[in-house]
């Protein structure tokens, strides 16, 4: 199993912050949303996309854990619509 797959079904996180992820695959965009939640340049594949994605969901993750003040919820969601479309498209691949 490759590290990206192995992380991916390690992620643990509440039944409600999920839903809303899912519900959000619905209008993911690619290019508009990875752009926006990146700052950077598209990567070029869903993989590349996960190796950025991961670190950040993380970040987030341990900020909503310990109840920061600069937690993002919306943002949480945000984060989890992209590796949730972009997981769907590393298994096609």
């Amino acid at each position: 199993m490759c590290q990206i797959t192995h992380e991916l079904s390690a992620l643990r996180r509440p039944g409600l912050l999920v839903a809303a992820a899912s519900h959000g695959t619905a209008n993911y965009e690619r290019r508009r949303d990875l752009r926006r939640m990146l700052r950077v340049a598209i990567p070029a594949s869903p993989r590349a996309a996960l190796e950025k994605l991961l670190p950040i969901e993380a970040a987030l993750e341990r900020r909503r854990k310990t109840a920061d003040k600069n937690y993002s919820l919306a943002r949480h969601v945000d984060i989890l619509v992209a590796l949730l479309a972009e997981a769907h498209a590393f298994r096609q691949v």
